[in-house]
């Protein structure tokens, strides 16, 4: 993949009161560069309960390309290829999640617990066009 049709890439995993944070913050590197620091913020669940959003933004194209290299790695990458409909919004963001469990053990499986936003590249910024762009980026890895 030659240019990366993207302005950058938010991956994003709650740890909860229940969870180790530490672990949590593992299962997210999975997926990004080595370098890569995350950011912490302490929220409140409806109970009190402390709930930790661990998240990291990439912007770098050799650093997105990384992130999109993890990506391909999903065993029904075809399948994600095929919603890409349902998974690009009016603003041309794509949108996938993946098991934060299998990430700690260093897979990469769709399922819930991380969320992946990439802002897809599109001009005119159109949703059409950012659906074209990211199935040609994601077909090439």
């Amino acid at each position: 993949m030659s240019s990366v049709p993207f302005h950058y890439v938010d991956l994003r995993a709650f740890a909860y009161a229940t969870e180790d944070e530490k672990r949590v913050a593992e299962a997210l590197q999975t997926y990004l560069p080595e370098e890569t620091e995350l950011e912490r913020a302490e929220s409140e669940g409806h109970y009190g309960d402390r709930i930790v959003v661990l998240s990291a933004r990439v912007e770098n194209a050799d650093d997105i390309r990384h992130v999109l290299t993890q990506v391909a790695a999903v065993d029904d990458l075809e399948t994600v290829l095929e919603e890409l409909d349902d998974r690009v919004d009016a603003n041309c963001s794509f949108f996938l999640t993946f098991d934060k469990q299998a990430a700690f053990g260093n897979s990469v499986e769709r399922g819930d617990g991380i969320t992946l936003r990439a802002k897809v590249e599109a001009y005119p910024a159109k949703r059409e066009t950012a659906i074209e762009n990211a199935q040609d980026a994601l077909s090439e890895l």
